[in-house]
């Protein structure tokens, strides 16, 4: 299904529109419910560490183990009733907390299973969004649609966690959970008023009999084909191994190690959110004027050589070289973050787009919990300092990667014409 030109802007676009609102209401509703979940477990069950650690843990297991299955159901299915009928659900998981807390039945069991169920739906939503996108917006915008759409899910991501901590300090978890659940409502009612064209079937099909280990295979075939996706994800993955180890490490080496007050860690977190929104604002016109796959590079560079600056604040001014830090690496990831997506959008088949999604999103996602527990393990032997140079070296040489030649016949597709042109048709302006 391909989108024609549209020559209205963007706002005037009315199904993009609505999945800006929708990224907003999903966001505030993942930030609340998080936020929530953790604090009753606390608060109530008398979580200790490991207990409140499961449940983030189990938020995300789900989208590193069945991203690739949640892909073919993408590609299969209707897509705006697959997308009303997840949220739709969240709101019900979600909304099971408060219920079972009223009634005095609140276990461990249950907000694990809430957890995972939640995770699940979360990260299939994602799949299926960045499959409607092309469909939506055409080729030429999609650059420009990404980036919207990632500020306005950060958004949600910066007001979501104040909003759950003043509904949570005002009302207590129970109530908080009761927005979370109703933000998701409120998605799901959004999602049902898209174009009802996005429940046709992409043309492409698997050819009738095709065994489910080959339609699995087909959407990461397409990576592998593609050289300059391919490494995008790899590297994508080493630069997430790396700054999992640092963000592990980051709260506990900066408050015991440089002495940082609390008020200048805080700063440094904030400076991270400024620097996305910057990158956000940025992306559009780096990505057009440079090309995806060339912005690609050099952010994967910057980003890994910021990590040096975490371990270097042990010998230097340590608040300025954190800010720094923050700022290089946050304008980087999000410039990255958005061109990838970019890049996906344009080269996979239509009736392939939630697999090829569904592969990356697993890469991606396991590495950050990988690179987390490793960091942590190997600091406790080792020490901070080193661990965290050794994931700003691996951070580093992912993104170095990107800069290796490439033959010729190893650019084949449409990412490298489509990085350069199509993102100036009449409808990027």
């Amino acid at each position: 299904m391909t989108v024609p030109p549209d020559g209205r802007p963007l706002r005037r676009h009315r199904p993009f529109v609505l999945l800006c609102v929708e990224q907003t209401a999903g966001s505030v509703g993942r930030q609340i419910t998080a936020l929530a979940l953790t604090l009753l477990a606390v608060t109530v069950l008398d979580a200790g560490p490991f207990a409140a650690s499961a449940i983030l843990a189990l938020t995300y297991l789900p989208g590193a183990v069945l991203s690739p299955f949640a892909g073919v159901l993408v590609d299969r299915v209707r897509l705006r009733r697959l997308l009303v009928l997840a949220t739709s659900l969240q709101a019900l998981v979600v909304g099971s907390v408060p219920l079972a807390r009223a009634a005095g039945h609140i276990t461990w069991p249950h907000l694990y299973a809430v957890a995972a169920v939640s995770g699940t739906l979360t990260f299939t939503l994602s799949i299926a969004l960045q499959t409607a996108l092309p469909r939506v917006v055409a080729p030429d915008r999609l650059l420009a649609a990404n980036s919207v759409l990632t500020g306005a899910r950060t958004v949600g991501q910066i007001g979501g966690p104040a909003l759950g901590g003043v509904l949570v300090g005002l009302t207590g978890t129970g109530p908080a959970l009761v927005v979370g659940s109703a933000a998701y409502a409120v998605e799901a009612l959004v999602l049902f008023a898209l174009p009802a064209a996005l429940d046709t079937r992409a043309a492409q099909r698997d050819a009738p009999g095709t065994s489910p280990t080959a339609v699995l295979r087909a959407g990461l075939d397409v990576v592998r084909r593609e050289r300059p996706l391919f490494r995008m994800v790899l590297a994508g993955a080493g630069l997430n191994l790396g700054s999992g180890a640092a963000a592990a490490l980051y709260v506990l080496y900066t408050s015991r190690e440089l002495h940082l007050p609390s008020w200048q860690l805080g700063i440094t977190y904030a400076t991270f959110s400024a620097a996305t929104v910057l990158g956000i604002v940025v992306a559009k016109r780096f990505g057009e004027s440079l090309g995806l796959w060339r912005a690609t590079r050099i952010c994967g560079l910057v980003a890994g050589a910021a990590g040096f600056l975490v371990p270097a604040a042990s010998a230097g001014p340590a608040f300025p070289l954190l800010i720094a830090y923050q700022v290089s690496y946050g304008l980087a990831v999000t410039v990255w973050s958005i061109s990838l997506t970019t890049l996906q959008q344009l080269i996979a088949p239509a009736g392939l787009q939630g697999r090829v999604a569904g592969f990356n999103q697993a890469v991606l996602l396991v590495t950050v919990p990988v690179g987390a527990l490793g960091g942590g393990a190997l600091a406790g032997a080792l020490g901070n300092v080193p661990v965290l140079v050794a994931s700003a070296v691996i951070a580093l040489v992912s993104g170095a990667t990107l800069w290796a030649p490439m033959r010729a016949e190893q650019q084949t597709g449409q990412a490298l014409p489509l990085t350069d042109q199509a993102q100036r048709g009449p409808g990027g302006r």
